[in-house]
């Protein structure tokens, strides 16, 4: 497993703070690739990770997700797209600069990122 990289103290401080606000007022979404026994390394410390765990798994649903990972099917679908679209050309002497793919789907751990913060 790739290790997981570890918050600033005062990062998971104010990580927990914002949980912690957060307990019974409202519903909080929380995605890991990461077992609770691995949150240790993340915030640092066993007794503000106990306490975050407290707070998050009372009145919790846990899903667990297993299963591959959909970036690889979706770099092989954008792959063979790419080459059975024939390239868009420039007109002669037109200024060239990337074009972002209009059709590239949005990254879900953004999503579910943003779902959090946005209270």
């Amino acid at each position: 497993m790739t290790p997981s990289v570890p918050l600033s103290p005062t990062g998971a401080e104010l990580l927990f703070e914002v949980f912690s606000q957060r307990y019974e007022r409202g519903s909080t979404l929380v995605t890991s690739n990461l077992p609770f026994d691995e949150w240790t390394s993340v915030f640092g410390s066993e007794r503000l990770t106990g306490a975050l765990l407290d707070r998050l798994t009372h009145h919790v649903h846990i899903l667990e997700m297993n299963g591959d990972s959909l970036r690889p099917a979706h770099s092989r679908r954008r792959s063979r797209r790419a080459r059975a679209e024939p390239p868009i050309e420039d007109p002669p002497g037109a200024a060239t600069k990337k074009r972002a793919s209009s059709k590239m789907a949005p990254d879900i751990g953004a999503f579910l990122l943003a779902s959090v913060l946005h209270f």
